[in-house]
């Protein structure tokens, strides 16, 4: 890297880290700084938190503080951490219609994503799921879940089915 201060070059060891990206981290992170981190914030925010946030990511214990100054140095390695976090890590795809709830915008917390895994049955292990593919999963069933309404015309037709059985059981 070239230090632009100093006008010097420094040569640095290529540091390998191994993150993960999931309810478990976010969880982890939300305790210490106490505010929901997906939630949309200012540029300067979001940047803070997203630094403050990678040494959670981190499986292999090998993220300190000199690995944070490295990585504010070096926006390219940044924008991969950011790329991973972006990706959807599954192949499910959903239309517009299934993707938008009007009126609906939830600050997802932590806790609100647990719920979600409870309410659905969804098993613990997959805290550790990427959080773009738990939050699929969750959103895959809730669109399995929600009962569709019928027509006007299907009603009708299920209530005359019904009342003729139950005329021909009297």
């Amino acid at each position: 890297m070239f230090d632009e201060i100093n006008q010097i070059f420094i040569d640095e060891d290529e540091i390998e880290i191994d993150i993960e990206h999931s309810l478990f981290t976010i969880s982890k992170w939300e305790e210490v700084y106490c505010k929901p981190f997906l939630k949309d914030k200012p540029q300067n925010e979001a940047e803070e938190d997203l630094l403050s946030y990678i040494p959670y990511m981190d499986i292999k214990g090998n993220i300190d503080d000199k690995v944070i100054e490295r990585l504010k140095r070096d926006p390219e390695s940044l924008n991969k951490i950011v790329e991973y976090m972006n990706a959807p890590h599954t192949a499910t795809t959903f239309s517009k219609k299934q993707n938008s709830r009007p009126g609906k915008k939830e600050i997802y917390t932590a806790e609100v994503l647990y719920y979600y895994m409870i309410a659905m049955e969804i098993p613990f292990e997959c805290e550790h799921w990427h959080l773009n593919k738990l939050m699929t999963l969750i959103h895959v069933c809730g669109i399995k879940n929600d009962p569709k309404k019928m027509s006007k015309k299907d009603t009708a037709s299920h209530y005359a089915a019904l009342n003729k059985a139950r005329r021909g059981k009297m």
